[in-house]
């Protein structure tokens, strides 16, 4: 037989130099699945020395199109009806369609510069565009698909996060840009969210240690796999600092140390921790989920999740942002002229 990592054309010993050993083909483990994964019949190969092997290039394009909050016109429901399914299927064909068409820079609208379609951007069919998804909303945890309540702490900081910055008012500096412009990062859990394309990435494993390789912005995340307590609150980076376990076939990973600038959805970046769990559900197929707690900034704590597909044909490709990123010294140099033009 054909060994698995060959199979999905893994080349994991070049993602985290010296980390990753070449995972053999084994079948399934006798051992009963926990916690998460007892919900699927699915259970994992081992890697040579026996942790759950999560292994591959992974895409969320598919669930690219459901809102992180559940909206009212589904309040109730968790997936939407087989007539609701069928529209978005319709939908989806009917775009695709569109994505393919000729593209025509000297008839294409100019009214929306920047935006996809537009005579200022690439034709449309560089989007990536998944199947329709059945889910109603990403938050599965509360039952009502909503993110909860903020607390007078949280409503303040968040009244202060509104006042007027880079976007609607004239830039003064590059800093002034956030960090997704700026091509630094999309903070956590901000880089494995779906998005308009870059959806691709790879998990490689190596003994003690998982990595993951994100497309978009190009960084690459190491999560030790050990019981040790974090770092000290004094050292703080745009990615926390993650520490791993194993329950059953679920990688739970526990991220504190944020820095402000990445506190995800305003949290307080002193107080959040995020507990992902990666379920292997089926074959090609990884659950995320995303616990957000914040005892200062919501009343409660909250989960969403997120299916990663397992696809050898989305192999993670080159971001080169900084390179391409002309936006900040085009937004800078217009804001300079409109300056000397006393605008």
């Amino acid at each position: 037989m054909t060994p698995r990592w060959i199979r999905r054309g893994s080349v994991i010993a070049v993602a985290v130099a010296g980390l990753v050993a070449e995972p053999k083909a084994q079948g399934p483990s006798t051992g009963s699945a926990k916690s998460a994964a007892a919900k699927s019949a699915w259970v994992p190969y081992r890697t040579p020395w026996g942790d759950p092997d999560l292994q591959g290039y992974f895409t969320n394009k598919d669930e690219q199109g459901v809102p992180l909050e559940r909206p009212a016109e589904f309040a109730g429901r968790a997936t939407v009806s087989d007539e609701e399914f069928a529209a978005r299927q319709a939908q989806a064909q009917k775009q695709l369609s569109t994505d393919n068409e000729e593209f025509d820079a000297s008839t294409a609208d100019t009214t929306n510069a920047g935006a996809v379609g537009s005579a200022t951007s690439p034709p449309p069919h560089w989007l990536d565009r998944g199947k329709p998804s059945r889910r109603t909303s990403r938050i599965v945890d509360p039952p009502d698909g909503r993110i909860p309540t903020m607390t007078p702490e949280g409503q303040r900081r968040a009244a202060m996060r509104a006042a007027p910055r880079f976007g609607n008012r004239p830039p003064s500096s590059y800093l002034d840009g956030g960090l997704y412009d700026r091509c630094i990062t999309r903070g956590l859990p901000g880089s494995m969210m779906p998005a308009v394309y870059g959806n691709s990435y790879q998990i490689v494993q190596g003994q003690g240690y998982v990595a993951i390789r994100y497309e978009m912005i190009h960084e690459t995340r190491v999560i030790p796999i050990e019981t040790n307590p974090h770092v000290s609150p004094a050292l703080r980076s745009y990615m926390g600092d993650a520490r791993g376990h194993w329950e059953g076939s679920s990688l739970v990973v526990e991220t504190t140390n944020f820095r402000s600038e990445t506190a995800y959805q305003g949290a307080n970046a002193s107080a959040l921790r995020l507990i992902e769990r990666f379920t292997p559900v089926a074959e090609n197929r990884v659950e995320w989920s995303v616990t957000v707690d914040d005892p200062t900034t919501w009343t409660r704590p909250w989960t969403f999740e997120v299916d990663l597909t397992r696809d050898g044909s989305q192999p993670v490709m080159e971001y080169a942002c900084h390179e391409g990123n002309y936006a900040m010294t085009n937004i800078l140099t217009a804001a300079r002229t409109a300056e000397a033009d006393g605008k």
